[in-house]
């Protein structure tokens, strides 16, 4: 067994246990090893019973003196009551509705229990403890029933009472605890975890470089990793969180500036800048392009002009205008005879963009296709597949739009090429995706034979704003273009938080806007109202989210009893692609006036004629993916509102959305989200399978720097890491790992 050993391998992890892993991202042992500890339960502090004092957590071990289960007939509970006693004196300890326990303690039996003592009417008691059987007190006692057990005054307990049983896994120590879902509880993952560490962390190497761990003080890997799941104080898990925070970080700045050589190394068209082209496109335009346009696109056709790939990344804050800038390079690539490909997440955002492009591109006589799914389109008009993927392949369509479907491979052909084929591909452009690394371009050009001898120029668009710490590490291979500005007319959105009591106003005001021809989007964190009666360990994470607003059921509230005389429909993301686009399309022409929905409509949806955003768990969401709400609205010359409506009052949650209204510039609001949430609500950091320890380390610019600078160095001396061959192997399975499609 290994690192890379799967958890169907692992003994003791049955086929549920299996489902649930999964569902958390963990696949390997490597996995189960870098799922870390959020935070630790303090139960080292072991006294005698005769020392118990309500408060706590305090932990205790004794002999079971008594174990019986009791039912209250006012609450109709069943208690489950043991005693336990050692040298100076009996302690009860009771469990709520877990009869079962009974079976889990026997008289006799020596077992460490941790929590908090109660005191009620005199009696002290411990109250739903952690509990865990120990063997050695079976020594200490040998040959005594239990009902000679002897009292004897602290001063003359054994020696082995006062020590903590090395043992121990979820008693007596500091108790890790550690991120879980529905069925997966930290106590069984401990009981996983610790023998499979015990087995293997004196066989595991250490990746990270000698010199590098010398000159931080880092601790061994074998070391860390055992420190970091049991430690054996707070001081040696913080170093243990130190140095694989530091790691991981490295490893992302490793990748990413490897790619960069990489792709430095790769050929690409060169694409003249025509400058009486882009003027006379400018000068087509019903506005005036904004300084920050004007630089992104400088940037961008720059980048064209060299014979080596284009990296680049082009940020805009909502409605800032990303599409016109990118319009440009398709205008001057396609002129100087070449094909772009256009990429969007959705179905629904392909065809946005299709008709925008077709707007902005329509006296340039640009032959233009769609390809989805289910449907093709060519200059505007629907044709079969197969007739728009032979007009590619021929080079008759300058730009082709679509989703992953231009990615799709083609079952037949063992070299995994997609079924679209280009003639002269020099540009790929992709919307809210930013990881499309070499292989992924380099697919696309494949010719019949399966070479490949130019990479396209690539040109990444989002409208999340990325923290300065992410642009150095997750996205270090790409070159930013910003467009910080909003087109002139715009009126800054009003915003507002919306407590329970104001609901009433805000619904009024709502229905006063629809009166006046506007429309309204409402969205809820979740799709369906989740089951309050789930029990789990982690049950108050989930009773929170179980109050929180759900889409249907907050669909079914406003159409029946508090907007029945409007048009109102809902839309996420498990609908059918068709039902979903019918849905858009009816909210764009106006047909629905308030539309229900999840984050779904987070990104490119463009709805001018939508004047207020209503937002319910709030708190639910990250600054920044309530920027991009909002940028929903105020998309017009008109007055735009956007209400967080929150049922959750609390410093964290009033400090975040009072940033939102003070704050409309995205940048801003992005370093800000990082401050207080960390990184992992930005667009495309799940996918790098992170543990949330190093996405919270995203947060510390210092260490971000030290690593990006270490990453460099060793790359300086050694471009293909032969002297390190185990960093090399983890930044292949890194590579892995990641999602690049």
């Amino acid at each position: 067994m290994n690192l890379a050993t799967l958890i169907e391998q692992i003994p003791r992890v049955g086929p549920q246990y299996q489902k649930r892993l999964k569902r958390m991202g963990i696949k390997t042992v490597r996995d189960l090893f870098f799922h870390f500890p959020h935070r630790y339960e303090d139960f080292s502090n072991l006294i005698p019973i005769s020392q118990a004092e309500p408060g706590g957590p305090f932990c205790f071990q004794g002999e079971i003196l008594d174990v019986k289960n009791l039912r209250t007939f006012r609450k109709r509970l069943i208690i489950t009551q043991i005693t336990i006693g050692d040298e100076t004196g009996k302690l009860k300890a009771i469990w709520f509705n877990q009869p079962y326990l009974i079976n889990t303690f026997k008289k006799g039996e020596y077992v460490c229990l941790a929590g908090k003592v109660v005191k009620k009417n005199s009696a002290k008691y411990l109250s739903n403890p952690a509990y865990e059987k120990i063997p050695f007190f079976a020594k200490a006692t040998e040959g005594k029933p239990s009902s000679a057990f002897t009292l004897r005054a602290p001063a003359d307990r054994p020696e082995n009472f006062s020590t903590i049983n090395s043992n121990l896994t979820h008693t007596g120590r500091l108790i890790p605890v550690y991120p879980e879902t529905e069925g997966l509880s930290s106590k069984w993952l401990r009981f996983i975890i610790k023998p499979l560490l015990t087995k293997l962390k004196d066989q595991l190497q250490d990746p990270l470089p000698e010199k590098i761990r010398e000159k931080y003080n880092f601790l061994l890997f074998p070391k860390a990793i055992w420190q970091i799941h049991f430690p054996d104080s707070l001081k040696l898990a913080e170093e243990a969180k130190k140095r694989f925070a530091f790691e991981e970080l490295f490893t992302i700045s490793l990748f990413v500036l490897r790619e960069r050589i990489k792709l430095a190394k790769e050929k690409a068209i060169a694409i003249p800048l025509n400058v009486d082209l882009m003027k006379k496109f400018t000068e087509s335009l019903p506005f005036k392009l904004t300084n920050a346009q004007r630089k992104s696109a400088w940037q961008i056709l720059k980048d064209l002009e060299k014979p080596r790939p284009m990296n680049r990344l082009l940020e805009g804050d909502v409605g800032s205008g990303k599409t016109v800038v990118a319009a440009m390079a398709v205008l001057n690539v396609a002129n100087a005879g070449y094909q772009i490909a256009f990429m969007a997440p959705t179905e629904i955002l392909a065809k946005q963009h299709l008709k925008t492009l077709i707007n902005l591109l329509g006296n340039f006589d640009l032959n233009i296709g769609l390809i989805t799914g289910k449907e093709s389109f060519y200059k505007n008009k629907k044709i079969s597949r197969k007739e728009l993927l032979e007009k590619v392949k021929e080079g008759k369509v300058d730009l082709l739009l679509g989703t992953h479907a231009l990615l799709q491979e083609d079952n037949k052909n063992s070299r995994k090429a997609p079924t679209v084929k280009f003639k002269n591909l020099a540009l790929v452009i992709i919307d809210e995706q930013h990881r499309f690394g070499v292989e992924q371009r380099a697919r696309l050009c494949q010719d019949s034979g399966g070479q490949v001898k130019f990479i396209p120029h690539l040109l990444s668009m989002t409208a999340t704003p990325i923290p300065r710490t992410l642009s150095l590490t997750i996205y270090g291979d790409l070159d930013l273009s910003l467009i910080d500005e909003l087109p002139k007319g715009r009126k800054k959105v009003i915003t507002k938080i919306t407590q329970p009591g104001k609901r009433k106003e805000a619904y009024d005001f709502i229905r006063n806007e629809v009166k006046k021809g506007k429309q309204v989007f409402v969205i809820c964190p979740r799709i369906e109202p989740s089951n309050k009666q789930q029990e789990t360990s982690n049950r108050r994470q989930l009773l929170s989210w179980a109050e929180v607003k759900a889409v249907k059921e907050e669909y079914q509230k406003l159409s029946k009893d508090i907007f029945p005389d409007l048009k109102i429909a809902m839309l996420h993301g498990k609908m059918k692609p068709e039902e979903k686009e019918k849905i858009m399309k009816n909210f764009k022409i106006g047909i629905i006036d308030i539309l229900v929905s999840t984050s779904v409509v987070e990104v490119g949806v463009d709805v001018p004629n939508a004047s207020v955003m209503m937002i319910e768990g709030s708190e639910k969401f990250g600054l920044a993916q309530l920027h991009q709400f909002r940028g929903r609205v105020g998309r017009s010359k008109y007055q735009s509102y956007c209400f967080l409506f929150t049922d959750a009052p609390g410093i964290v949650t009033s400090r975040r959305l009072r940033a939102l209204i003070s704050c409309d510039n995205g940048f801003e609001l992005a370093e800000k989200d990082l401050a207080i949430r960390g990184p992992g609500e930005f667009s495309g950091t799940r996918q790098w399978g992170m543990p949330d320890l190093i996405m919270t380390s995203l947060s510390d610019a210092l260490l971000v720097e030290k690593t990006r600078e270490s990453a460099k160095k060793i790359l300086d001396e050694d471009p293909e890491l032969k002297k390190y061959p185990l960093l090399k192997e983890k930044l292949k399975e890194f590579g892995k790992k990641i999602h690049l499609e």
